[in-house]
């Protein structure tokens, strides 16, 4: 195959995914408009989602995904960052950094409706315990619970990034901090960290749109209420869940097309954390030097 050949087919192939993703979009944007239409603006910052009155407000749905993701970040920030630094500052070679590293590629790859059902057992009893010894209501399933859960999911994709970031910063600057007599310590949190700050905080931004799409483990753990939550404990409901839940239950047109609403709601997030972090990623190459 000559090279003209082997570069249509390259283009053919990126016009093809174009293509499809616009359609993509396309689809979610028309689909979604009845019920934009009916609700307007309110459809964004509505607090009330009721079927039965074809009332569509997306808000709760908003703040629960929102917060879920949140509450999961900052639970994952400092034990990620803690692996990353184990595997990517101090264990860098041997059978402990493979055992490390293994361990992190298979949580990486349970499916999460193992996670799901995991938080079931183990996560709900934990936090309804903790719930009743502070006097709040003993649902058990809930935001608490479910960020708990998406936490633990997104550790291995921010560490794994942590480490890379890590192990990319340049010999040079390294060996320059010892000949100036900085200890360990002293490279990794002056040096090292400062370095691969960009790609660390990239890592953090794809964690968040992985934490932002999940949907089987926090339709299970989140209670499903369709309401604004006021604590941790309060029963919710994400972006993700909603649609998992209601959307082969659509009992109208309006219905399954606010589901439509919703889901390109999340694309749009998703893809603003993406699009943020992979500008950052490229930034910190551009930093190495690559």
């Amino acid at each position: 195959m000559n090279d003209r050949r082997f570069n249509a087919l390259l283009g053919l192939a990126a016009l093809l995914i174009v293509f499809v993703f616009a359609g993509f979009v396309l689809t979610l944007v028309v689909q979604s408009l009845p019920a934009v239409k009916q609700e307007g603006a309110a459809f964004l910052y509505g607090s009330e989602w009721n079927p039965v009155t074809a009332r569509f407000g997306a808000l709760p749905f908003i703040i629960g995904t929102l917060l879920t993701s949140s509450i999961a970040l900052i639970i994952a920030i400092p034990l990620s960052l803690s692996a990353g630094i184990v595997m990517g500052e101090y264990v860098r070679s041997g059978w402990l950094r493979s055992l490390l590293n293994t361990l992190i590629n298979v949580l990486a790859s349970i499916p999460s409706v193992v996670f799901g059902l995991w938080g079931i057992e183990v996560v709900i009893p934990l936090v309804r315990n903790l719930a009743v010894l502070i006097g709040a209501p003993p649902y058990g399933a809930g935001i608490l619970s479910a960020s708990l859960v998406l936490a633990i999911m997104i550790i291995p994709y921010m560490s794994s990034m942590t480490r890379e970031a890590l192990m990319n910063v340049p010999a040079g600057l390294r060996e320059g901090a010892f000949a100036l007599g900085l200890t360990k310590q002293e490279v990794v949190t002056g040096i090292a960290l400062p370095f691969a700050r960009q790609s660390i905080f990239a890592g953090i931004l794809l964690s968040l749109g992985r934490a932002l799409g999940e949907t089987m483990a926090v339709t299970m753990l989140i209670g499903n209420a369709t309401r604004i939550p006021d604590s941790l404990f309060s029963l919710g409901n994400t972006l993700a869940s909603v649609i998992a839940s209601q959307f082969n239950e659509a009992a109208s047109d309006v219905h399954r097309s606010a589901m439509m609403g919703l889901a390109l709601m999340l694309l749009l997030i998703t893809m603003i954390a993406g699009w943020f972090g992979r500008t950052l990623m490229r930034k910190g190459a551009s930093a190495y030097g690559k």
